[in-house]
């Protein structure tokens, strides 16, 4: 099997809003209603969304494929973070943040996830970034166990909204320079 990461375009919308529906719910806790998770899929990860997020210079998505099929994709926005928790947890400026990382079940363990985490972190870098950061639900064990494999590091928590239900999440962060602490 190849696999390749790639810049996403506009005309990878449907592809990618194809992924999330497919993707996010392996990451939700398991007390997560199918209702949730649809709705949260119908209105955050539709192929209109996708497309506005394609279209936003401040946002960067990133396309893997095994042997031309779209197997996970991540998703980073460059700038400081919106949540007020996750402002206070960072530690380095500039940062960017690594708002989606996600990968078909099928594909977990084959190195897809890695491959698009060193894509992302170079853009991030190349972005001038001294560190990058994400929120992962606490109850994902895999998720974490791959973040803190990566270098990632527990620096904080936030909330998270799916349906009418906050999630609790940690926030991670790599850093990757010095910075500007902050």
């Amino acid at each position: 099997m190849t696999s390749t990461v790639r810049l996403a375009e506009a005309a990878d919308a449907a592809a990618l809003a194809a992924l999330a529906a497919a993707t996010f719910p392996l990451a939700c806790p398991p007390h997560t209603t199918a209702e949730a998770i649809a709705e949260f899929i119908a209105t955050t990860l539709s192929e209109s969304a996708f497309a506005d997020y394609l279209a936003n210079p401040d946002r960067a998505l990133y396309l893997a494929e095994v042997d031309g099929d779209a197997a996970g994709y991540t998703m980073l926005i460059f700038g400081e973070p919106s949540d007020r928790d996750a402002a206070a947890a960072i530690t380095v400026h500039p940062t960017a943040e690594l708002s989606k990382v996600y990968v078909r079940a099928e594909h977990h363990g084959a190195g897809v996830a890695a491959l698009l985490m060193a894509v992302s972190i170079e853009a991030a870098r190349d972005r001038a970034a001294a560190g990058i950061w994400l929120g992962v639900n606490q109850e994902n064990a895999r998720a974490n166990r791959f973040y803190e494999k990566t270098g990632f590091r527990v620096v904080g928590t936030k909330k998270f909204l799916v349906g009418s239900r906050w999630e609790d999440d940690f926030v991670r962060e790599l850093v990757f320079s010095a910075g500007v602490a902050g």
